[in-house]
């Protein structure tokens, strides 16, 4: 049995594991913060180029937050010290950001949650440096096609695994797998909250879609096996058999006939190729 609380803009911040449903303030402030996620993005598009070191993006990301008067939520939490998430080609999430340079034909997932008054806007994507092969950009055009096809199954009335069963028949089209070991969340004034939010499923399980419910959807998405492995740094995990992974992130809201995106991207770059 699933457990709905309906909170206000000042409920208390606790994880109890029983779904929020929000009110409009709720809305405007996802908005505010989902739209500062999007201009990071944006922002990055013309820095993720060959020969720079993904540390020096991270920096560009922190100073970018903090000079909208956000916080990265990332920074400091559970011992991370950077404010993005850069994971390159076989790393499917965490990847840390460091002295590595990128390189031509690499693809890299972006992955930014900056807090603004409180609230928590959440997204990620895929970038292409320089001119990667056919399989890699097919694979990052199908990972975003994963992403759109699960907020369309974003509604009243339906289930979380009504989302996850549509995106797991699309990659699989394809002989693509599915990550399972990662899943998106519910989100808001809380970093991680409930409900879990699957990648794969069967139709009509899982806990019901109800107006007021924000959480993310972020398939990872495997050319080869869904198997992952962390490194021994504790964060950052790749595919088994080194295969290419790509993942794109929204952060949305349920609404009475459907869902909120707050995580657009204002200059319309929500998939490569960036103009």
């Amino acid at each position: 049995m699933t457990d709905y609380v309906t909170v206000t803009d000042d409920a208390p911040l606790a994880r109890t594991g029983a779904i929020k449903l929000h009110d409009e303030a709720g809305f405007e402030g996802m908005r505010r913060a989902g739209r500062l996620a999007a201009e990071v993005l944006d922002m990055v598009v013309p820095h993720v180029v060959p020969g720079v070191e993904t540390q020096a993006l991270d920096e560009m990301i922190r100073n970018y937050i903090v000079r909208a008067g956000g916080v990265p939520a990332t920074l400091g939490y559970r011992g991370y010290t950077h404010s993005s998430c850069i994971s390159i080609n076989h790393v499917v999430c965490h990847g840390i950001p460091s002295n590595r340079t990128l390189k031509d034909g690499d693809i890299v997932n972006i992955d930014v949650t900056p807090i603004l008054d409180g609230w928590h806007g959440d997204s990620s994507r895929m970038y292409i440096v320089g001119n990667a092969n056919v399989k890699a950009r097919r694979l990052v055009d199908v990972t975003y096609e994963c992403l759109m096809i699960g907020i369309e199954h974003a509604k009243p009335g339906n289930h979380l695994g009504d989302i996850g069963h549509a995106i797991q028949r699309h990659a699989e089209q394809y002989r693509y797998g599915v990550v399972r070991d990662f899943c998106g969340h519910g989100l808001g004034r809380l970093f991680h909250d409930a409900p879990e939010v699957v990648h794969a499923g069967r139709p009509g399980t899982g806990p019901e879609l109800k107006p007021g419910m924000f959480f993310t959807i972020e398939p990872m998405i495997n050319i080869g096996r869904a198997d992952v492995k962390i490194l021994d740094d504790g964060w950052t995990a790749v595919t088994r058999d080194r295969s290419l992974s790509a993942q794109f992130e929204h952060s949305i809201g349920i609404t009475e006939d459907g869902c909120e995106i707050f995580t657009t991207s204002p200059k319309g770059f929500d998939k490569p190729p960036y103009a």
